[in-house]
């Protein structure tokens, strides 16, 4: 279950500094999200007859948004050269080839494995070389098509079949590694997306678009980390790539505006779908107006009208002629002061009393209740 709750962000100014100084500098990251997607690539095996086999991994390429067969269109992924023992990694055992790694969306077409020369297998204690095939020195091309969607992230297993993988060729001696890989690939993120309104500050049962002026940051804390979204157009946002789990959304607008952020709880995010959390309205930050009454030995209320609700508060001047009325949103307000009925006096209107966010307004100069 989602919960909203709205609070007053007060962050140390560093931490706003990271959110509002950027200003339209975050904007072409946002929006490159909609063109891009994250892959993770890694490597598993089953269990095969051998003491080691250790194959050396030199680069992993891609072919995205491209279904050619020619050696044209690959691009490296940057894998640093490792050798690695595939019987380590049986029984659910993987290692991480690739984290993260930015590509166009689109089509994921091949990944190509490629491999060095310096594979070998260890048999009964004694080790051998392991022969590679010339066709399959460029690199093992593997068929994938699996399209890739703005802003997420996959997850791509290959599995490395070491039994099927490795072939004693009759009496030459020799041992060949002919590659036999199964590529599988899952979601490995999900979205959050919502919009954000603003109290009206005309209206408090209305809601308003956010101005384009005003910076509205949503954000998930991830592993420690933090994954962000500015709200654009009609205060629409999008949280890309959030692994699967259940998080706290908070919407945080500009620390100069007038409005208070708010925490939408429990949101749970699933890997491969959106989860939409609705509308959140932003209230505005309260104010409150102060006065104080002259008449000795008075009861009286003072009430202003908020949205079409009375906020008042009782007054016993023989205690203390000052009020103050708390929680007032920005606005122009008209106060009345209304004595206990037999005081003989008059209510009394104070017109135009301006409130601003986070302030306290007092009306001056004091005020008497007259007959």
């Amino acid at each position: 279950m989602k919960t909203l709750k709205s609070l007053k962000l007060i962050f140390p100014s560093l931490f706003l500094l990271f959110f509002f100084s950027c200003n339209d500098s975050n904007s072409p990251a946002d929006s490159n999200l909609e063109n891009t997607s994250r892959i993770s690539i890694s490597l598993t095996d089953g269990p095969g007859d051998f003491d080691n086999v250790f194959i050396e991994i030199v680069d992993i390429l891609v072919k995205v948004n491209d279904d050619s067969e020619d050696d044209n269109g690959w691009e490296s992924l940057g894998v640093e050269t490792q050798i690695v023992d595939l019987l380590e990694l049986t029984e659910g055992e993987s290692i991480l080839l690739v984290d993260d790694f930015e590509l166009p969306s689109g089509m994921l077409n091949q990944i190509r494995l490629v491999l060095g020369d310096k594979n070998t297998i260890v048999i009964d204690g004694v080790g051998h070389d392991l022969k590679t095939p010339s066709a399959q020195q460029s690199g093992l091309k593997l068929k994938v098509d699996h399209e890739l969607e703005p802003g997420f992230t996959y997850h791509i297993l290959l599995d490395f079949d070491v039994d099927k993988s490795i072939v004693i060729a009759g009496n030459s001696g020799n041992i060949i590694l002919k590659p036999v890989i199964r590529a599988s690939t899952l979601y490995a993120s999900g979205k959050i997306q919502g919009a954000v309104t603003l109290q009206d500050p005309d209206n408090l049962q209305e809601a308003i678009v956010p101005p384009s002026d005003l910076q509205i940051v949503a954000s998930v804390v991830v592993d420690g980390g933090t994954i962000t979204a500015y709200a654009g157009e009609n205060g629409i946002f999008v949280l890309h790539g959030v692994p699967a789990g259940t998080y706290d959304v908070t919407i945080t607008p500009d620390s100069e505006s007038d409005y208070l952020g708010a925490v939408v709880v429990g949101v749970v995010v699933v890997n491969g779908e959106i989860e939409d959390i609705g509308t959140i309205v932003l209230e505005l930050i309260s104010g409150s107006i102060a006065g104080n009454i002259t008449n000795a030995a008075l009861m009286l209320t003072a009430s202003v009208m908020v949205g079409g609700e009375t906020v008042s508060v009782d007054i016993d001047t023989s205690v203390s002629g000052t009020f103050i009325l708390e929680n007032i949103p920005p606005g122009t307000y008209a106060v009345t002061l209304t004595p206990a009925v037999g005081s003989g006096l008059s209510p009394k209107t104070i017109e135009n009393v301006e409130v601003f966010a986070n302030t306290l307004t007092t009306i001056t100069p004091d005020i008497t209740l007259v007959p």
